[in-house]
C-alpha cells in the first residue's frame, strides 16, 4: 500500500472512531514530514507493553491524535503486521516524574478495521483504564491531595489561595470553566484563582448545585492550617489516598 494510501486510511479510521467515542473527541494527523512532532509525541505515549513492542520495531512514521477538551488524549497507529491499527494513551505534558509513581500504564490495545466496534472496545477497556491513570497522575501533581472521580470533584485548596482540581469527564470540566476556573493545557489541572476571595467564594457556591444536577458530587479538601474564606460552602476534609514509592516506567 502506498504511503499516501496508508496516511489516508488512517486518518479516516481516525475521524470515524473519534466521533463515535463518548464524549467530545477531535481528530489530527500527523504526517511522515513533521518528524519533531512524531518524535515528542513518541516519547508520551503511555505504555510498556504492546504499543512499545510495536514501536521497537517500527518506530513512528505517522500518527492520528485523537483529543478531548479536558486534555486527554489518544495515539492511533498501524501494526504493520496486517489490516489492525494500534492505539495508545499519551501522557499528559509538563507533569513531574513523581507524578507518574506508582500509576499502572494504561496500556493500549490492538483494534480491529472496523472503526464502530473499535469505540465499543475503547471505551469499555483502555478509556476507562486512561482515565483512572490520568486522575491519579493529575492528584499526584496536586501535590498528594485527594484526586476526583467520575461522579465527584474534589476541590482542592492551594498554598496560594487558590483551588485546584482535576476532574473527571467533560460535563464537569465545562462547569468549572464557566466558573472561572482556567485548564493549564499541557497537565489537564484546573485552577480558581484566589486573587479575589468574594468571586472565588461565589463560584464556589454557584458550581455545587450545577454539578449536583449533573449527576455529580462535589467536596473541598482543606490542606492543614488553610482558614476557608466565612463566605466559601463548608465541607468536610476527604481522607487523603496513599499510595507506594515506585519507578516511573512510560
Amino acid at each position: 500500500m502506498h504511503d499516501y494510501e496508508t496516511s489516508e486510511r488512517l486518518a479516516s479510521y481516525a475521524d470515524v472512531l473519534a466521533g463515535e467515542l463518548p464524549g467530545s473527541w477531535t481528530s489530527s494527523h500527523i504526517a511522515a514530514e513533521a518528524k519533531d512532532d512524531l518524535v515528542e509525541l513518541a516519547d508520551r505515549i503511555w505504555d510498556l507493553d504492546l504499543v512499545a513492542a510495536a514501536l521497537a520495531d517500527h518506530p513512528l512514521q505517522q500518527a492520528a491524535v485523537l483529543s478531548r477538551p479536558d486534555g486527554a488524549q489518544l495515539v492511533i497507529l498501524d501494526r504493520h503486521d496486517g489490516d489492525e491499527f494500534l492505539v495508545a494513551a499519551v501522557a499528559p505534558r509538563a507533569l513531574p516524574d513523581e507524578a507518574y509513581r506508582a500509576v499502572p500504564e494504561p496500556n493500549g490495545i490492538a483494534l480491529a478495521d472496523d472503526p464502530f466496534l473499535s469505540a465499543e472496545e475503547v471505551a469499555g477497556d483502555l478509556l476507562a483504564r486512561y482515565d483512572t491513570a490520568l486522575a491519579q497522575v493529575r492528584h499526584n501533581a496536586l501535590g498528594g491531595l485527594q484526586p476526583s472521580q467520575e461522579d465527584r470533584v474534589v476541590l482542592n485548596w492551594q498554598p496560594d489561595g487558590s483551588v485546584a482540581t482535576a476532574p473527571v469527564g467533560d460535563r464537569a470540566g465545562e462547569i468549572l470553566l464557566a466558573h472561572g476556573f482556567v485548564q493549564d493545557p499541557q497537565s489537564g489541572i484546573y485552577r480558581l484563582s484566589g486573587d479575589d476571595t468574594q468571586a472565588q467564594a461565589r463560584a464556589l457556591r454557584e458550581i455545587g448545585p450545577q454539578l449536583d444536577a449533573a449527576g455529580i458530587g462535589s467536596g473541598l479538601q482543606h490542606p492543614a492550617g488553610r482558614t476557608v474564606p466565612a463566605s466559601a460552602p463548608a465541607a468536610p476534609p476527604v481522607p487523603a489516598g496513599t499510595r507506594s514509592p515506585a519507578a516511573r516506567g512510560r
